[in-house]
């Protein structure tokens, strides 16, 4: 643990970024997640204990969609790859990995409500890739085979197989990293994109997608701001409906800054229009995982939900991974509730806590 006593929180200098929880790589993560955290109550509720599970390289590949104004659709599927090991056996019974994995995986997209007008049953195709194997360190010679419990981490011939049950250890060599508190703008991007993704926000502004991304910049006092937001085809049925909305963007934006005291240098709002020839952000479902972007777990919002590189943290992936004993996940959660608990009991202005 590090106390650092002369750390300023409000920096000259931050790059803070946020992808928004239809961005594919959010969407990864929080999909692998979702799988642990359903497979770990399955097998706990069912043979006492969290079976051996890895789901934290699953991948989301965009299809291909056509949109025009006042519609969009889908023309071919989102490809969900499931990629990772699982215990498929315990005892004598078999355990349906595959068959639970995907509909575990359309009730995940029934419920984020990331993706508008996606038919979970005809645009989303799923592939497994998934192993029963565990990391090097099994023998198949010797007497001690039998009693050697590596060799049946991912069948379990019945708890006693499972050695974490017995003795708690770390899988891997890793480190998990924490801090806190959050600067102010740290705070005000969390919050942006909070607030722009909320259901009152979509309820009274239905055109606007979920794939929001946040760049935010500070430079001594000034703080540049840029953002991508997809607006959804059924509800903009001219560029002038969609020039009407980026402009109700910049406005709802500016007002949320002001009233949380954060003075914008400058505001821009998908750049990458241009509107001669209408290429503009305007999609099918609200997420560019509809045409061609892809989501990897780990590439995502570290454990601050940020991506802060001028903070300590680590490019280690903690979604999927076993909450049992798999230290890519507890070190890193661990590293930041500590900090934020110890900040809070302290509440020392100046001090930041690693």
């Amino acid at each position: 643990m590090v106390i650092q006593t002369d750390y300023l929180t409000e920096r000259p200098f931050e790059i803070i970024e946020k992808k928004g929880m239809g961005h594919p790589d959010t969407l990864a993560d929080n999909l692998a997640e979702f799988l642990s955290a359903k497979y770990s109550n399955y097998t706990r509720k069912k043979y006492g204990a969290i079976l051996h599970h890895n789901f934290d390289k699953i991948a989301l590949l965009g299809g291909s969609s056509f949109v025009t104004f006042g519609k969009g659709y889908l023309t071919s599927p989102i490809r969900v790859i499931l990629n990772g090991r699982a215990s498929t056996k315990f005892g004598q019974e078999s355990i349906s990995v595959d068959r639970l994995l995907i509909e575990w995986s359309k009730d995940f997209f029934r419920k984020c409500n990331c993706l508008y007008g996606v038919d979970i049953d005809k645009d989303l195709r799923f592939i497994l890739e998934l192993s029963n194997q565990s990391s090097p360190g099994k023998t198949h010679s010797g007497a001690l085979v039998k009693k050697a419990s590596r060799r049946f981490w991912f069948e379990p011939r019945s708890l006693e197989d499972l050695p974490e049950l017995k003795r708690l250890f770390s899988n891997d060599t890793s480190l998990g990293v924490g801090y806190a508190p959050l600067s102010s703008l740290e705070k005000f991007v969390l919050n942006l994109e909070k607030y722009l993704n909320s259901q009152k926000i979509k309820k009274q502004f239905p055109w606007m997608g979920t794939d929001i991304k946040i760049m935010a910049v500070k430079i001594e006092t000034e703080i540049q701001i840029t953002l991508c937001i997809p607006q959804i085809a059924d509800y903009v049925h001219s560029i002038e409906d969609y020039k009407r909305n980026v402009e109700e963007c910049f406005n709802m934006v500016k007002a949320l800054s002001l009233r949380e005291g954060i003075n914008l240098s400058n505001l821009a709002i998908n750049t990458r229009d241009d509107y001669k020839v209408y290429e503009i952000y305007l999609t099918a479902t609200g997420s560019s995982l509809e045409s061609g972007d892809e989501g990897l777990v780990g590439r995502g919002n570290r454990i601050t939900k940020l991506i802060s590189p001028l903070n300590p943290y680590s490019m280690e992936g903690f979604c999927g991974k076993n909450p049992v004993y798999h230290i890519g996940k507890l070190y890193y959660l661990a590293a930041q509730i500590l900090s934020e608990d110890i900040y809070i009991e302290s509440f020392i202005l100046g001090i930041k806590f690693f």
